[in-house]
């Protein structure tokens, strides 16, 4: 079975209000690409992907006569893929949804959201102390993460978590005082929903279920210069990363965690206009619990110019870049 995630750069923009594909000559919200390129090679790409499930980060959106579900299936529809039925939970605001697009005949799946005193639900509030003043504060989540009870057509069940952490980006910070300031309170939310996150994973693990956590969590080791401020990132939470007990497992959060020098695997690739470059950066993961991890299952990032089958297929290379700023992660498993 094979399991993916990606993360579509602005999904909702290729469909018209009918929840039907523009499929045009008019810009897309990708740079310099028109709507009907993104669509023909985020077709292609999810074509060579030949998913059972994908988890669709800025999945389209859900609100006012807008149908995100309808939308996923159209583009399905439209593409002959098998991963043709469409999930949502809680929807947002943002325009940018977490969606499953699942194969009916290889899974059932259902929305099964979780509430607990130590994890309350995901579209709830959490109380945490931010900034050691002695107060909790109220976090909420902008995407809430998207919680499933999945069973296989043989029977296993698991239970699979879609997750958009807040981005860490200090959108409208003009000075190097506004960066900074943003930058820190950027990432003290995005830990404290990383927090609330882990502490939904231990009751999963507690309860010795198998357990599937996947998506953009907008973070990797030593990706900036403030982690070092809060001694350790939203990856080595959600992971596990100094706790007792279990712990989740995707053997590039791995190398990532153990190689801070020389060459790391990336997922997502960004132009930064004032310099001119391109910066990669990890930060789409499938982790798994230690009993799915047993099955020795197979992770693969889509890279374009990295992972050798995508660099030597020039179709699929050339949908790659189009299609989006991230790339998919696929995990492989025997279940």
């Amino acid at each position: 079975m094979r399991i993916a995630t990606y993360n579509v750069e602005w999904f909702a923009s290729l469909f018209d209000d009918d929840n039907q594909l523009y499929d045009d000559g008019e810009w897309s919200s990708r740079y310099q690409v028109t709507r009907a390129q993104q669509t023909a090679a985020l077709g292609v790409v999810f074509a060579a992907l030949d998913a059972d499930a994908v988890m669709v980060i800025e999945a389209p959106d859900s609100h006012r006569a807008r149908d995100g579900v309808r939308a996923l299936e159209t583009f399905a529809a439209t593409f002959g893929l098998r991963a043709r039925r469409a999930v949502i939970g809680f929807t947002n605001t943002t325009q940018q949804e977490i969606a499953l697009l699942y194969d009916p005949d290889a899974l059932r799946v259902r929305h099964d959201p979780r509430d607990s005193a130590g994890a309350p639900r995901f579209d709830g509030t959490f109380e945490i102390d931010l900034d050691f003043d002695a107060r909790r504060d109220r976090v909420r989540f902008s995407k809430p993460p998207l919680e499933l009870a999945v069973e296989t057509a043989g029977g296993q069940r698991l239970r699979m978590i879609g997750a958009h952490l807040k981005s860490k980006a200090p959108h409208g910070a003009k000075t190097r005082d506004q960066i900074m300031r943003l930058s820190i309170a950027n990432r003290r939310k995005q830990l404290a929903q990383a927090i609330w996150l882990r502490q939904r994973v231990e009751e999963h693990l507690a309860a010795g279920e198998s357990l599937i956590v996947l998506g953009d969590l907008n973070d990797g080791p030593g990706l900036d210069e403030y982690e070092a401020l809060f001694g350790r990132s939203s990856v080595e939470i959600i992971r596990g990363e100094g706790r007792d007990g279990p712990r989740l497992y995707d053997p590039n959060a791995s190398i990532a965690l153990q190689r801070r020098l020389g060459a790391q695997p990336t997922t997502a690739r960004f132009y930064i206009a004032g310099q001119d470059s391109y910066l990669q950066a990890l930060l789409d993961y499938i982790f798994v619990s230690p009993d799915l991890c047993a099955r020795r299952p197979d992770w693969r990032i889509w890279h374009p110019f990295n992972d050798p089958a995508c660099w030597r297929t020039r179709e699929l290379r050339e949908a790659l870049v189009t299609a989006s700023d991230h790339y998919p992660v696929t995990l492989d498993i025997a279940i």
